[in-house]
């Protein structure tokens, strides 16, 4: 698999390339988001490892432009900053899990396999997902209600796509935590009720049936009947 570690710092790229070069990985490196861009169309990567602090452009415009031009290519940013609000912004810009340094490199890559099997499983997918009159086209990671397209951010959509198969049940908090972000965030954050908060506005808001319900206690659950 090859990566693309986009980072300025040279300790930070150097302790990446020693430690996923171990695991197997083939790695190349941009000192910055200009660059990246450039690599990025000239290349191949099956994930990428971006920093939020770059000089030229910043991570978070970074993730929204490759994400826009290659939006199947996961990306792991790094930051220094773990509020839920930078969580929710650094996701919300394209990214596909949030890693907060320092990190040990065996998380790193345990995170970055788990992405490329999920990315591998979201590719060989063809099939429809109906609840009520809620589409979910998964090979073209659409969804629509009622015939009314719904715009959904990638996180948005992976949470959605999470609760689709698993309809009818009853989800944790940790549940979500572990397989739609694939990482341990500290069980204090509202980073789960805040998207799900999101995602009820874009799929419950203007109709009469409730979709996404609330198990007070328990957790979430996407069923078509109201509870």
């Amino acid at each position: 698999m090859k990566l693309l570690i986009v980072e300025d710092e040279p300790n930070v790229v150097s302790v990446l390339k020693r430690g996923l070069s171990n695991e197997g990985f083939e790695l190349s490196v941009a000192p910055d988001g200009f660059i990246a861009l450039e690599m990025v169309s000239a290349h191949s990567f099956s994930l990428i490892i971006l920093d939020i602090m770059l000089p030229g452009i910043n991570g978070l415009d970074l993730c929204k432009q490759i994400k826009k031009n290659h939006p199947q290519i996961p990306i792991i940013m790094l930051t220094a900053l773990s509020s839920t609000e930078n969580i929710v912004t650094g996701l919300d810009n394209g990214a596909d899990d949030y890693l907060v340094k320092p990190f040990k490199i065996a998380e790193l890559s345990a995170r970055i396999r788990m992405l490329l099997r999920r990315h591998a499983g979201l590719q060989q997918a063809d099939e429809i997902i109906t609840i009520g009159d809620l589409q979910i086209n998964i090979s073209g990671k659409t969804v629509t209600r009622a015939d009314h397209e719904i715009t959904l951010t990638a996180t948005e959509y992976r949470l959605l796509q999470f609760f689709a198969r698993n309809k009818n049940k009853t989800l944790s908090r940790i549940d979500i935590l572990e397989n739609v972000w694939d990482i341990d965030f500290n069980m204090g954050t509202n980073v789960v009720d805040v998207y799900v908060n999101y995602l009820r506005k874009k799929i419950d808001k203007g109709f009469s049936t409730t979709l996404l319900h609330t198990v007070v206690g328990l957790g979430y659950l996407l069923k078509e009947k109201s509870l």
